[in-house]
């Protein structure tokens, strides 16, 4: 079969997803099922894996949907858990304190301490803190997730204490020993040393394109959730968006450059946090008049909420609370978060150690070569569940309340599974499928192939692409990295490119592919309680998955093809989306100019 044919059936998958899901708006628990058949029936009859590897596939992603509801579950349950103690009263009037304006206050909570939390633990983890800290402030729910998508994408390839570079671009290029030789001519004695390499480049593009990620959420949160429908309040906020952006990129990148891979997430996201919050609180590059807020309640639209709905829980009994004591949990999660996770310190050992009792694996599930496993202690979720607890005894809740919190946490939880039951699968299908009788790649290699032999020299702009649809059905930049990796350095070598920028694109691109990542998208909807609008929510996120897959595809190409000058067709393509964004701050503020 041809390569051609062969990338047209790998994508099959990917359409029916936009087709139900995106386009028809059908809720994912009805859409995956049918993108879980077309993957299923791929895999068995064209790519000819045999069934009991389709099942085995089926059933890790039955696991690993799992963990990502346990993680879901725990998320609910310390926000209820906060609602009942009245934390929440005391976290709003914080952040009202600060300002009561809308667009600072998610510039604040998504970019800043998503970013914090992303480079803390990675792996949708923002979402479960951020998206229902929102909602308890009196975010609509989409909105929150909605913000909450937008931002993972520049922290991404450096979350998690650099997991998506030092786990996913090293086992993708590892998997080649021939890498080792390349990485030493070029006077890297040391893989690791590499890894930073290739890192530094990753933060150069991501720190240009993160320059306007803040003003993109908004500008998206005011256009799709604002009582006039329109970009220009959210573009209003233009010069605080770009300081807040500069206030995490800059030591974003120096950390990056300097430090390595581990921490410029982290540093970056609570440097800037102390940077934006301080410069707010002082009036720095404040937007003028009133302050931005939601349209009254009553004139929501019904696609904006879900089922967690804390910021109308009656709790003006409870007395008053200090801003510390309220904040403390979240304090204790980004601390156990950043403690279990310190190389230096090494709890890692312990918490996913081989012990049975520690590590529940089930290895090569019926004869393949998958295998499954779940790591309790190593969950951000169990984290949540400790800190619930642990906030019993902080905020003094009562056994009643915490029961409370407790039964309000599965009522959400219950009709969030459905759409992962299916979703995780079909990811899992999806990229295990290699080792079919017919001898074809698994089908994300397959569909990578057919784009890159169209391509040609211009791959450096598909390239973030490839990174991205990788993110998008697996969910993670770290196993886009580990899938295409090497594939794209090889491209890089075919067409004379330098390869290590093109891995760099990679990474990039699968981060930017989380802003759009189906179960990414489920899982942080499930967490505000949004169930069965997955699609309308990712038609909010895809304007800034393609500036961002798009402008760093440019800035990509533009560096590879420097030796033609600086007017050349990426820096060209680049500079017409910087200018059309200088275009829209000048058109929606141009009443405020002298």
């Amino acid at each position: 079969m041809s390569i051609g044919i062969l990338a047209l059936l790998s994508l099959l998958p990917i359409i029916s997803v936009a087709i139900f899901l995106v386009m028809l708006r059908w809720p994912a628990s009805r859409a995956m099922p049918i993108a879980y058949l077309v993957a299923a029936g791929l895999a068995l009859f064209v790519w000819q894996i045999s069934l009991s590897k389709v099942l085995a596939a089926s059933i890790n992603g039955l696991i690993v949907a799992g963990t990502l509801i346990y993680i879901i579950f725990g998320a609910i349950l310390l926000l209820n858990t906060l609602q009942q103690s009245g934390a929440i009263n005391t976290i709003r009037q914080g952040f009202s304190d600060i300002t009561p304006d809308r667009r600072i206050q998610v510039i604040i909570i998504a970019w800043l301490f998503g970013t914090f939390i992303e480079g803390s633990a990675g792996f949708g983890t923002p979402a479960a803190v951020a998206v229902p800290l929102m909602v308890g402030l009196g975010f609509p729910a989409m909105a929150a997730v909605v913000a909450g998508m937008i931002i993972q994408s520049t922290p991404v390839s450096f979350g998690a204490m650099g997991t998506p570079i030092l786990v996913g671009v090293n086992t993708g290029l590892s998997a080649d020993p021939e890498m080792l030789a390349y990485a030493q001519e070029l006077g890297y004695a040391e893989w690791e040393d590499f890894l930073a390499f290739i890192g530094a480049k990753v933060a150069i593009i991501h720190a240009a394109a993160g320059t306007f990620i803040p003003l993109l959420v908004t500008a998206i949160m005011t256009r799709f959730f604002g009582a006039k429908r329109s970009f220009e309040d959210g573009f209003k906020v233009w010069k605080f968006a770009i300081f807040a952006a500069f206030s995490m990129t800059i030591p974003y990148l120096l950390v990056a450059t300097f430090l390595g891979p581990e921490f410029p997430s982290m540093f970056g996201g609570m440097i800037g946090l102390a940077i934006v919050v301080i410069a707010a609180k002082a009036g720095f590059l404040m937007p003028k008049g009133e302050p931005w807020d939601f349209d009254d309640k009553k004139n929501w639209d019904e696609e904006w909420t879900g089922s967690l709905q804390t910021a109308d829980v009656a709790i003006d009994a409870k007395p008053a609370m200090s801003l510390m004591r309220a904040w403390s949990p979240y304090f204790f999660v980004a601390g156990l978060l950043v403690l279990t996770r310190l190389r230096a310190i090494n709890m890692e050992a312990f918490l996913r150690s081989d012990n049975p009792l520690i590590t529940w694996t089930w290895p090569q599930i019926f004869g393949s070569d998958i295998s499954a496993s779940f790591q309790p202690l190593w969950s951000p979720g169990t984290i949540f569940i400790v800190v619930s607890l642990i906030t019993i005894i902080l905020h003094g809740i009562r056994g009643s309340e915490y029961k409370i919190a407790f039964g309000n946490s599965l009522k959400t939880l219950v009709p969030a599974s459905t759409a992962l039951v299916f979703t995780v699968p079909m990811v899992q299908v999806f990229i295990n499928s290699s080792g079919g009788a017919a001898g074809y790649e698994q089908m994300p290699i397959a569909l990578a192939e057919g784009v890159a032999n169209i391509a040609g020299s211009a791959w450096p702009f598909f390239s973030t692409f490839i990174g991205g649809l990788g993110a998008f059905v697996a969910g993670s930049n770290t196993v886009s990295n580990m899938m295409f990796s090497l594939f794209q350095f090889g491209v890089g070598e075919r067409i004379l490119a330098d390869p290590t920028w093109i891995v760099a694109l990679q990474a990039v691109g699968g981060a930017s592919g989380n802003i759009i990542c189906v179960h990414n998208v489920v899982a942080a909807s499930a967490v505000a309680g949004l169930i069965g609008k997955e699609g309308a929510v990712i038609r909010k996120t895809l304007l800034p998955f393609c500036y961002y897959a798009l402008i760093t595809g440019s800035l990509g190409y533009g560096i590879v093809n420097i030796s033609d000058g600086i007017f050349n067709l990426g820096f060209i393509i680049a500079a017409a989306i910087v200018a059309t964004m200088v275009y829209f701050i000048f058109k929606y503020n141009r009443s405020s100019v002298p």
